[in-house]
């Protein structure tokens, strides 16, 4: 893969940086979509790709993986096709399961070095934080992107920071009650939330692209120490 534009602004040992570190994402939707695009196109080539969902019309609107040509194929093996259609030399191992705190382990078979978590599932959001603490894994999650609309109002910050996110709410209240003094850090958005009627959760393909692509943001510079 020619990383050379980007080896032009971080230099060849950030790049090697990047080659040889492990990250895994869990949930390749709008948000974990955009992360995994950016992490690829960043050069890192060591992937865990974790998603037992499979393309739906609904997606068409927010999820980058999604086409007309693939509705109804797994997301996990999708993305492996576009991933090596970027770059040859990745190696990817896909986890199509959804996790649950019976199955929380095969996650963290193989070393991994970080992790993005853009899942959608709040019990799942808290298991994996607090495994990524007991195992001094860094981390970055996604919190809910739905029904919102406006793009600056999307941060990088510890969960003790965060407002008007209902799925923040729900992880500030576990971090109390569990003690944990760590910092959690996450992308979420200080937009209240558009209501409207409908059962399903309104969305756009612009503010969880944003936010995926922060969560990549955040852990490219974790890995080169910027």
């Amino acid at each position: 893969m020619n990383l050379e534009r980007l080896e032009s602004q971080i230099g060849k040992e950030n790049i090697e940086k990047l080659k040889n570190s492990t990250v895994l994402i869990i949930g390749l939707g709008g948000v974990g979509g955009y992360a995994l695009e950016s992490i690829v196109r960043s050069g890192i080539q060591n992937l865990i790709i974790v998603d037992a969902d499979t393309i739906e019309s609904s997606n068409l609107n927010r999820q980058l993986i999604s086409l007309q040509s693939n509705i109804g194929e797994k997301k996990v093996d999708a993305f492996e096709k576009r991933i090596l259609d970027i770059n040859p030399n990745a190696k990817i191992k896909k986890i199509d399961q959804y996790i649950t705190e019976e199955n929380i382990n095969l996650l963290f078979d193989e070393k991994i070095d970080y992790l993005i978590d853009a899942c959608d599932t709040v019990p799942t959001k808290k298991l994996i934080i607090k495994q990524c603490i007991n195992k001094k894994i860094p981390m970055i999650s996604c919190m809910g992107m739905g029904r919102k609309l406006d793009i600056s109002k999307i941060k990088v910050q510890d969960i003790r920071k965060t407002s008007y996110d209902p799925i923040a709410k729900k992880i500030r209240k576990m971090i109390n009650e569990e003690h944990i003094k760590e910092k959690v850090m996450v992308v979420s958005s200080t937009e209240q939330p558009v209501t409207n009627t409908k059962k399903h959760i309104s969305s756009n393909s612009f503010v969880p692209a944003v936010a995926g692509i922060n969560c990549a943001s955040y852990i490219i510079h974790l890995i080169i120490g910027g």
